[in-house]
């Protein structure tokens, strides 16, 4: 089960780690949950590369905010702690995958 973070943890956890991967959500959400066991495959392959987390943004409104997050899912890339690149909308697997790939090299 991928880690879910909260308004408190969540700027720690990009100054932790070098390369992050939030999934914003919400429990409602439809093409949420059908992203959901997608972003838990791709934490545990990709553990040791990239840090792969949820923010639900009915809980980290703070996070949502600063972000800017006006649909759901958005998939943003942090690099360093800072933005590197995002997606929105619900994508495949295979697109994911890429995406990590590109940025870890």
């Amino acid at each position: 089960m991928t880690e879910i973070l909260n308004d408190t943890n969540f700027e720690k956890t990009l100054k932790e780690n070098k390369l992050v991967l939030v999934d914003f959500f919400a429990q409602w959400c439809g093409p949420c949950k059908m992203l959901a066991p997608i972003i838990d495959e791709l934490s545990e392959e990709y553990k040791d590369k990239i840090k792969i987390v949820k923010v639900d943004v009915d809980e980290a409104q703070e996070a949502a905010k600063k972000f800017e997050i006006m649909s759901i899912p958005t998939l943003i890339f942090f690099d360093n702690g800072g933005v590197k690149d995002s997606l929105m909308g619900l994508v495949s697997k295979d697109i994911l995958k890429g995406k990590i790939e590109e940025l870890i090299k």
